[in-house]
């Protein structure tokens, strides 16, 4: 540690990293968490893990972008933590492998879950990290692991995606919404 980041870093740092982003980072966890008995332990276990290490490796936590890089930590926690509760018995996996984001789930619109389901996971990341956790340019970057152009540009992208899967669902909506044997203007068509 250099004599800087030594000063710099000490108890007086850590406790005022604590007090302006502990909340934070439990939100993080429990917007991700499946709801449930539990869940607001777990947070709580897992933001505790994302500050301990907070304080174990200060001499990374960059000055100026403390929360973007919990949040970076927080997605490496998170997933830690997901593969640990993963382990099934070979005989019991599935065909299928469960793709379903708990983020998803925690959103109670249906319309909105089958929009966020239709987006690849990094899209649906990218989203919920701007949406849910007030990310933007240079944060965004930072968490992403890009730079601001890069995550500028995933950005832009996740959104157009969105809104092409939304577009989707409306044609989806108004297709199954019209008689059998309607066209899209609603007139009949001819029938064989």
């Amino acid at each position: 540690m250099t004599p800087d980041v030594a000063t710099e870093h000490d108890d007086a740092w850590f406790d005022a990293l604590f007090a302006a982003h502990s909340g934070a980072v439990h939100r993080y966890f429990l917007r991700r968490l499946p709801a449930g008995d539990g869940s607001r332990d777990e947070a709580e276990d897992l933001a505790a893990d994302v500050l301990a290490t907070a304080w174990r490796r200060r001499t990374d936590v960059p000055r100026g972008a403390e929360l973007p890089w919990l949040y970076r930590t927080a997605g490496y926690v998170l997933a830690n933590h997901r593969r640990k509760h993963r382990a099934l018995p070979v005989a019991a996996v599935p065909d299928e492998p469960d793709d379903v984001d708990p983020a998803v789930l925690a959103v109670t619109d249906d319309r909105v879950r089958r929009a966020l389901a239709g987006l690849s996971p990094r899209d649906r990341r990218i989203l919920l990290l701007v949406a849910w956790d007030g990310l933007g340019g240079d944060d965004l970057a930072e968490v992403l692991g890009v730079g601001r152009g890069g995550a500028d540009a995933a950005l832009s992208r996740a959104r157009a995606r969105l809104r092409d899967v939304w577009a989707q669902g409306d044609e989806d909506a108004s297709e199954g919404d019209a008689p059998s044997g309607a066209t899209s203007d609603g007139t009949q068509g001819s029938r064989p």
